[in-house]
């Protein structure tokens, strides 16, 4: 199915669907371009078609009155249906947001762009609502803005796509980067000056044969805060970290309690998992953790 989103076709913008090959065209064309209107028009457009196919189930599914049997009946309440359809469709916080968001993520447009909506791990564009494996999406490069609202809606797509991977809740993942970052004010750089896109402060221990990132940090020794110079972990994407993050809880033996506790939803279990399992130094590393993670989800909540 493709959908019209040039304004010189006759179905263009707000007044109804089209299904060919030239409106398909038009819209790899805009997205190409990083148009969030191309993506919301389309979005507002397969909710439309969603709509129309549910409404026209549903009348089928209870009997007709027998008044409007017949070729122009049909006719009749199928003009009806597709007007219902696209006057019910783009509504605020409706099923087009969550689809321009996938769309933007599946096409390369910038999600902040096209959608505020957080894309939850029970939506496909297949046709239908189901229980989906995670689609890929771009790779997140661009230096995160600062600030917890710009930052979170920033990284919650990439957030996303790892958490249903892992399992772990997106925004216990941003609020421990916020945390670890200061919400992209700290973000640790490359002795060049250029990001080393590390958002959990992981260092580069021995095993690690990847980039690395030389810098001045803190760490408690003895319960007192002193400067050391470390080795920290560098990537080529937010990507990258979030998933190095993901792999380091979940497959790590000193990580299994948090592992575990993440299920619970719990942000004061896991971050108190986190600070017994000795990831961080900070004595009140898990008081403040838990209050970044449930700061995250407040901007989660006001961005979708």
């Amino acid at each position: 199915m493709a959908f019209s989103l040039s304004s010189s076709h006759p179905l263009h913008a707000g007044q109804g669907l089209a299904a060919d090959v030239q409106s398909l065209q038009n819209l790899k064309r805009d997205a190409t371009q990083n148009d969030p209107a191309a993506t919301k028009e389309a979005a507002r457009q397969f909710e439309s078609l969603f709509m129309r196919e549910m409404i026209k189930s549903m009348r089928e599914a209870t009997m007709k009155s027998g008044l409007l049997d017949g070729a122009h009946g049909d006719l009749g309440t199928d003009m009806l249906d597709q007007q219902l359809s696209v006057q019910m469709s783009g509504q605020p916080g409706g099923l087009s947001e969550i689809i321009a968001r996938q769309l933007a993520q599946a096409m390369g447009v910038e999600p902040a762009a096209a959608s505020h909506a957080t894309t939850p791990s029970t939506l496909s564009l297949g046709g239908a609502l189901k229980n989906s494996a995670p689609t890929s999406g771009p790779v997140t490069t661009t230096p995160a803005p600062t600030g917890r609202d710009a930052f979170v809606q920033h990284l919650s797509g990439t957030a996303e796509r790892v958490a249903q991977e892992s399992g772990i809740p997106a925004a216990f993942m941003l609020g421990q980067a916020g945390h670890e970052t200061g919400w992209g004010k700290s973000a640790i750089k490359k002795a060049d000056g250029s990001d080393s896109f590390n958002l959990f402060g992981i260092k580069a221990t021995k095993g690690w044969t990847g980039k690395v990132a030389e810098v001045t940090t803190t760490e408690y020794i003895d319960g007192k805060p002193r400067k050391v110079t470390a080795k920290f972990r560098a990537y080529d994407s937010y990507e990258e970290s979030f998933r190095d993050y993901a792999r380091l809880i979940k497959e790590s033996p000193r990580y299994e309690k948090a592992e575990s506790v993440a299920k619970t939803g719990s942000a004061v279990a896991y971050a108190a998992a986190l600070q017994k399992a000795g990831y961080a130094t900070d004595p009140e590393y898990a008081r403040k953790l838990s209050g970044a993670i449930n700061s995250a989800l407040r901007a989660q909540r006001a961005l979708a």
